[in-house]
């Protein structure tokens, strides 16, 4: 067997040039038709065994390509913020450059700069409940990486299902008090109200599963605290059901994002610096286009304004 196409080529032609077939009969026999013997033979009468070896057939120029200039916006725009190709055309367009996103996204594959995936991606049909802002805020508490300067830290977050705007908040310590007073803070910044929130089962947001705190009738004997919070602020506390993280998807999604973008990419020298960065990721991620908002920003939905994006 031919280890190399030139080769099989070669193989086929070989009869024919040295004059013990015609090139009809080898074609009968042939798995590549004869308008492919005849174009072979042809190159290998004018380049030798060089002329066999296959070329791109992709066009050299085309009227309609992409000027290098918008390619090379495209690539510096993916380099310096490694959005993806939707996020890209909404950020060109607000710059006045429209480029349409199937556009960006054939320039990211041709230059090497999407992900690889190594299987097909199963795609779920989800039916998306419109809600308005306030309506339902998850909450929920990352473990800052590593110890900062010494000291473990606890980062908690606040996320508006509606309008993606979330808030952050570094503590020292995970505990119910905590978790009440972010609370009041996320109301104090909230600009409407908050009709209720959705956490996971810890012990920080419930008792509920704390043993020996149920009547028999099931009932909690003791309220947790940021219960009796959200009853005196009428708001409504939800319960994702027990191991299952993704009934607080967007919160989830979002420490993703804080982890490889944020976490993984900076350094802390002390608590204050950590509070200082994280105030910054936290107002760039509220002044990010959000594919799930229609290429708005989370702080767009919220306030109605196009806000400065930060780079």
């Amino acid at each position: 067997m031919a280890e190399t196409i030139e080769a099989e080529r070669y193989r086929w032609l070989k009869p024919i040039i040295n004059k013990e077939m015609r090139l009809v009969d080898v074609a009968k026999i042939c798995p590549h038709s004869i308008r492919s013997l005849k174009r072979w033979k042809q190159a290998f009468e004018k380049f030798g065994i060089d002329g066999l070896v296959p070329k791109s057939t992709q066009p050299k120029t085309s009227p309609n390509e992409t000027p290098i200039r918008i390619k090379e916006l495209v690539k510096d725009k993916r380099k310096e913020t490694n959005l993806c190709a939707k996020k890209i055309h909404w950020r060109l367009e607000k710059e006045g450059v429209i480029v349409p996103v199937s556009t960006i996204g054939k320039i990211l594959k041709d230059e090497g700069l999407v992900k690889v995936y190594r299987m097909k991606k199963i795609k779920y049909k989800h039916i998306k409940v419109q809600r308005l802002p306030g309506e339902l805020v998850e909450i929920d508490v990352k473990h800052v990486p590593g110890p900062v300067a010494g000291h473990r830290y606890y980062q908690y977050t606040a996320i508006d299902t509606a309008s993606r705007w979330r808030h952050l908040e570094i503590f020292d310590e995970e505990t119910t008090n905590h978790s009440v007073e972010f609370l009041q803070i996320v109301i104090s910044l909230f600009p409407y109200q908050i009709k209720a929130i959705k956490t996971d089962n810890h012990a920080t947001f419930t008792n509920y599963y704390v043993g020996g705190n149920k009547r028999s009738d099931l009932s909690v004997k003791t309220l947790h605290a940021l219960d009796v919070f959200c009853a005196e602020h009428n708001i409504i506390h939800y319960l994702i059901d027990k191991g299952k993280p993704t009934q607080n998807g967007k919160i989830e999604r979002s420490h993703g994002e804080d982890q490889r973008k944020f976490y993984e990419q900076n350094t802390f020298s002390s608590v204050a610096d950590l509070k200082c960065k994280i105030v910054i990721w936290n107002e760039y991620y509220n002044n990010l286009e959000h594919c799930s908002l229609g290429g708005l920003t989370p702080n767009e939905v919220l306030y109605g304004k196009v806000p400065n994006v930060l780079g």
